[in-house]
Parts: C-alpha cells; structure tokens; sequence
C-alpha cells in the first residue's frame, strides 16, 4: 500500500509547520486530532469570520473544518493507488485562505511504459509537485481573455470573424465569443489536428476553418476547438503569443512561480509524469505536454498546456473568491469576476457553465455542487472546485493516466475528496447539542426509527438538509405496527437553508415514526440532520419514544 511519502529524518507535525509557499517540504505528519466543535464559537458554523486576502499555511482549526473528515481523503487516496487508479497525487484543501489539508500521496513517476514496468528508481510525489493540468488550462485563457474585455477590445457576444476574419468560412459567421466561452458554438468535441499540418500556424489554420457540426446556440458540446480558437483570439488582440500573455497578466503579477507553458528541462523531476505514447513516437510524456493536439502546437494552446502546483493554483483560485484580487493584486475587476460565475446556459439545465468555468457539476464536486460553485477537471487526472459560498477551495490533483489512459476513471475519488472537504465544514447546532445526520452514500436506504410507547397524532422535529434536488430524498412515515409503513406529507430535497421546525400529521394509530433517506446512483449533497424529535397524542400531550433502529449517527457538528 502506497502511503504518504516521508524522507527520512525529517519530521513535520501538523500543518501549523508547513514550510513558506515555494519551499519543497518532503514531509508531512498526521492531520491533528481534536475533539469536534472544542474550537468553533458556539453557534458559529462559520467561524473563522473572515476570509485571508492571501492563501497561507494553516490547521484544520484554523480553517474552521473538522480534522476527521479531512483524514478519511488518506484512506481515499491510499486505496485508489492500490487499484492502480493513479500511481499518486497531491490533493490540498483550503477554506477562507487557510490551508486545512496539503498532503501528497504515491510517486509522481513511476513506469516506464505502458506495461508497468517500474523504474529503477521511481520518484516520489512531493506536495511541490507540478503537473500538467489538462482542461484546467482553460481557465486561464478564460482569465486572459477577460482582460481583454476589460480592456474594452472586444464584448462578449461580438462574432469571433470580427477578430479572426479566417474564422467566417464554412458558416462560422454567427459564432459569438460568448459561445467559444460556454461551448455552443456548435463545433464539434475533437480533432487529431496532431495528424494535420506541419507546423503551428497551419494547424490553427485548420481549426479556425473548420466547419460546425451544429447550428451555433442551439446545443452545449463541450469541445477543445472552442478554447483554441479563444486563445487565437487573445493572441490576435495583445500582439503576444497566449503563454507570453498569461505570464504577464495572471502568473506574473501573482507571483506563480510553478505555473508555466512548455517548463524548463531543470524541472523535470519535480514534474508528474503522464502518458507513454509510443504510437507518436513520444515514449513515456514526462515534462511535456499530454494534449497530442496541444503538443503539435508547440505546447501553447487555448485548450491546454498550462502545468502548476498545487499552492500555485490554490492562489490562482483563491484570487476567484476574493472577487478577482489577490493580496494587494488586482487581477480581474469584482464586475468580471461575477460575469464569469453566471449560469450562461439556463436553456442547457444539466450544463450549467459560466464563462470558461463549469458550475454545479456534482460528478465531481459532489457534495459541494451549488448552483454558484465553481470547477473544471482535466484529461491528465486533475481537478479543481471552488465554493464561493463555504469560500472552499479542493485540489485534487492526480497522474491517472500514468502510465496509460485506460486506467480506471478516478470520477469516484473526485467525488469523495470534495464530498470529505464538504463534510469536514460544520453544520450549527447551538449549545454543542446532537442530531441525528443520515451519512452518505451510493443507491442508500437509511432508517431512522422510533417506537412510541401509545399512538400519535403528531410528530415534530427540527430538520437541516442539504440534499440532491430531485434524485435524493428524506420521507417521515408512519406505522402501526412497524412492518407496513405509509409516507406523510413531510418529504424533503434540496436545501433548508438553515435549521427548519417541521410538525407533521400522522394517520391514526401511528405507533412507528420513521425518517428513510434515500440516494440515487451518484452524487450526495452534505446530507440531512434530524433533532429534537416529539411526538404528540391527540389532546397535545407527549409521548414517550425510543430509537428501535438506526442506520444514522448523532453528531454534535
């Protein structure tokens, strides 16, 4: 079993002792232990009350987030490697600018081909690792092009011929910038422009070109032509090539030093490996560009080729959550920043995205998902949700398809990783009292169960839910004999927003009270708590009660 990685004599306890950003740190000691709710202010949730300008070394106390939650990720991460999912991973977590979790799992290289042969001396993920982030890459042309926008130099629903006058052949002339942003302009998801061309400007040429597979607006298909094409644009409007301008508006001015197109040879070893590629004539990928397509053009493209750390993209997403400020650097204006986390697509209900950014996707963000919430994955393994509302930033950053893409998907650690980060922020129960909390799961039927000592006529609780609009549910049945079961009027999906008093009527001769929560095959919201419970007889006197079976745990966070 692969566990986090520890160089010999070095000892680093707790986050607290993380070394400054941009120092390798070798080692990590256990999350610290604590009992819950000990450091949150009672009846504050949301405690710490303010978020940091900047991202900093700090304790799951300190972020406010529960440590036991954060510690099942290593037990995530540990049996993925063991499955072969990945060979490693680095995976941070982080809330209001603290960082609650910032451990690195497995080896960054590993195999020296696709048959797993292993090197001779295989190296270590470390928590400094860079990594080719795939599709993340979007993102920053997405942020490059926004400040062009800013600059006034073009609007979003301006024709992209306007910019690229090559872009017009083939029926392109109704295809707006807008709609490259939120992938309806009607391309289709890819071409092996790898294969085409000879050398970078004819294989733009031949994307700019090329012909939609449907009528622009009327369909989402996610599609890498879309991006390129944005990243032609934003070349087209500076005068620089797209890797020169991200460096001088995104990772220059916020000083990310492991954020780079086409890195250094000096940096291979601190890069994860990715994919052996013998039928290009590439062998084992390590340093370079994964994307055959971004490869073919000269590792610069819209779509793909940006590679970083972890503490390098926490701050580019933490610049996000501060409304497009980092420190005392302004990158984007508040006015974009939320331009960018608008839902463009209500026609598209499943397809939610903003500009560049994709939102409420709970395949991966799980637990986290929100109408508001933030993310992108990439191809190579890596992943990246932001949650403006909890002000929660997850990583979790992978090298799956070392050495072969046909490793198993890692959708499941995806999920679990954002699902933990969700259940280690605190639910507010006031005065450290206890709820009853369903759990998660997959495909779950949970009972929750009192016997009334007489029967009732009415039940009331306090309830706080969270759940899976639609596909996940919470009922309150009713039973004379605690076999036959009939449902009330009370069922809860969605959110409460808050602690709800809830009473419900119950048929005569109820003498079971039973609160089932019911998933569907994928994806939890951060669940349903039950307190309080009374039931009532018909004159409104109380009624004794006990739990005669439980499928739920009482937490008192």
């Amino acid at each position: 079993m692969m566990k986090k990685w520890k160089q010999p004599a070095v000892v680093i306890v707790g986050l607290s002792m993380i070394l400054s950003a941009g120092t390798p740190v070798f080692a990590q000691g256990k999350q610290e232990q604590s009992s819950p709710i000990s450091f949150f202010k009672p009846g504050d949730w949301n405690y710490p009350g303010s978020s940091s300008p900047v991202i900093h070394n700090g304790t799951p106390r300190s972020a406010g987030l529960y440590p036991e939650a954060l510690n099942s990720i290593d037990t995530t991460m540990n049996k993925a490697m063991e499955t072969k999912m990945f060979p490693g991973g680095v995976v941070l977590i982080a809330r209001k600018g603290a960082i609650a979790k910032w451990d690195a799992y497995g080896y960054a290289s590993r195999y020296t081909d696709d048959q797993y042969t292993e090197l001779e001396h295989p190296v270590p993920m470390r928590k400094d690792t860079i990594f080719d982030l795939a599709s993340i890459s979007k993102i920053f042309t997405t942020t490059a092009a926004m400040k062009l926008y800013e600059q006034g130099k073009f609007q979003l629903d301006d024709p992209v011929y306007k910019y690229i006058p090559e872009f017009k052949e083939n029926g392109k002339e109704k295809v707006t910038i807008r709609q490259l942003l939120t992938h309806t302009s009607g391309f289709e998801p890819f071409i092996p422009v790898y294969k085409m061309g000879t050398n970078r400007e004819d294989r733009l040429h031949i994307i700019l070109t090329y012909p939609l597979k449907n009528a622009p607006g009327t369909t989402y298909t996610y599609s890498d032509l879309n991006m390129i094409t944005l990243g032609v644009l934003v070349e087209r409007l500076s005068g620089k090539r797209l890797d020169e301008y991200v460096k001088e508006v995104i990772t220059g001015p916020l000083k990310m030093k492991d954020t780079m197109y086409n890195p250094p040879a000096y940096l291979k070893p601190r890069i994860a490996a990715t994919e052996y590629e013998p039928y290009i004539n590439r062998g084992m990928v390590w340093g370079e560009v994964h994307d055959e397509n971004a490869w073919s053009l000269d590792g610069v493209a819209g779509h793909a080729g940006v590679f970083s750390s972890a503490h390098d993209l926490a701050v580019f997403a933490h610049m996000f959550l501060q409304d497009g400020k980092y420190g005392h650097t302004r990158i984007l204006k508040p006015s974009t920043v939320k331009l960018l986390e608008e839902n463009q697509l209500p026609q598209f209900p499943s397809d939610s995205h903003g500009l560049g950014w994709e939102l409420d996707q709970g395949w991966y963000m799980d637990a986290l998902s929100d109408p508001a919430t933030l993310g992108h994955t990439g191809f190579t393994g890596t992943t990246m949700v932001v949650s403006p509302k909890n002000q929660t930033i997850v990583l979790t950053l992978t090298n799956r398809v070392h050495p072969t893409r046909t490793m198993p998907s890692i959708n499941p650690v995806r999920r679990d990783v954002a699902r933990a980060a969700a259940d280690a922020i605190p639910v507010s129960l006031p005065n450290q009292e206890k709820a009853w909390f369903a759990g998660y799961g997959d495909k779950v039927s949970r009972p929750l169960v009192y016997a009334l000592n007489k029967p009732a006529s009415k039940v009331s609780f306090e309830t706080w839910f969270e759940i899976e609009k639609g596909s996940d549910n919470g009922t309150v049945e009713a039973s004379a004999d605690g076999v036959n079961w009939k449902k009330t009027a009370s069922s809860f999906t969605g959110k409460s927003n808050g602690w709800k008093m809830q009473t419900t009527a119950l048929p005569a001769g109820t003498q079971f009270v039973r609160f089932l929560y019911t998933t569907d095959a994928s994806v939890n919201g951060r669940g349903w708590y039950i307190k309080d419970v009374k039931a009532q007889d018909a004159l409104g006197k109380g009624i004794a009660k006990k739990v005669t079976d439980s499928q739920w745990t009482k937490r008192n966070h």
